[in-house]
């Protein structure tokens, strides 16, 4: 196979973002080698006609011409971190690793101070967008060495929601990460903001408050209109009550590291670090502290204590 045939990039890691972000980068005409440990989330890219699957790392790395592109969606931790190290054994100087999962930033500068010591590129790039990025695009945020991201400027072009808007190189190496870590961490107080005020909003029973069409009414005009809004209106619409869906709400990391970072720098971040500790409180983290509490109240002032 000549370099002219060969794929653009490799996309390692066929998760939700990564199995779309192969399918964009493909029907925009860069053809990709994709891999994943699993044999069926390479199965499910068979039907992408510019989409090789490779049965190995080292087959995916094989099959690239020089300089190497090999792109990142792994979950952060052991994963990335033994990803990477098995790939500074098979890349050459000059080559790129681009690491886009939710990885903790410092872990990025590491992974990158490691890769440069080979002449090997590394960018840390922060990926939003979701399930809904196949079709809208990703917003990507990239750190590393200008050289790089000269490199892997027609992937992210691609991927991005436009060739020249919705991306930005944010600095040196972890910067990406940082960023995105910021970005999450600012997610979660819009989502709990909304989730509380739509919670008031049904509450207030005698006002009969029909939830779903105040949101979708605040999709137009409103200071407090965003995709989110738009996302909570969908969900409204389609059911208001949330009877079958369980008061459980995931953390995934990045809010636990942007109050670790607000800590560090001393900058207050009340609303992230509410929001996250809310999240906590929804995992069942809380049921100790309510019940001392429900004891305590019992002991001073002799309230009653609900019973299971």
């Amino acid at each position: 196979m000549n370099s002219a045939n060969r794929p653009a990039a490799a996309l390692v890691g066929l998760g939700k973002m990564g199995a779309n972000m192969t399918r964009r980068l493909a029907r925009a005409g860069l053809p990709i080698v994709a891999f994943d440990a699993a044999a069926g989330a390479r199965a499910a890219l068979a039907d992408e006609p510019s989409v090789t699957a490779a049965a190995s790392l080292g087959d995916a790395v094989g099959a690239l011409a020089t300089p190497r592109i090999v792109w990142l969606m792994l979950p952060a931790g052991a994963p990335t971190t033994g990803t990477i190290d098995a790939l500074l054994a098979l890349l050459a100087r000059g080559d790129v690793i681009v690491d886009g999962g939710n990885a903790d930033y410092r872990d990025s500068q590491r992974h990158a101070a490691a890769a440069a010591a080979r002449g090997i590129h590394l960018v840390d790039a922060g990926v939003s967008g979701g399930v809904w990025g196949l079709a809208n695009g990703y917003g990507l945020m990239l750190g590393g060495a200008p050289e790089a991201l000269e490199l892997i400027a027609p992937l992210v072009r691609s991927l991005a929601p436009a060739p020249d808007r919705g991306w930005v190189h944010c600095g040196p190496a972890g910067s990406g990460h940082y960023v995105k870590m910021i970005h999450n961490g600012i997610e979660y107080g819009l989502m709990q903001a909304y989730a509380e005020g739509f919670a008031l909003l049904r509450d207030k029973t005698e006002f009969g408050l029909d939830v779903a069409a105040i949101a979708a009414s605040w999709r137009d005009g409103s200071v407090v209109r965003s995709w989110l809004l738009e996302l909570a209106a969908d969900v409204l619409a389609e059911d208001a009550t949330f009877d079958r869906v369980a008061p459980v709400v995931a953390d995934s990391g990045e809010g636990r590291w942007t109050v670790r970072e607000a800590i560090e720098l001393g900058v207050p971040a009340p609303v992230i670090t509410a929001a996250l500790m809310q999240r906590f409180a929804s995992q069942g983290r809380d049921d100790y502290a309510a019940r001392f509490l429900a004891r305590l109240r019992h002991a001073f002032g002799g309230h009653a204590v609900t019973r299971r």
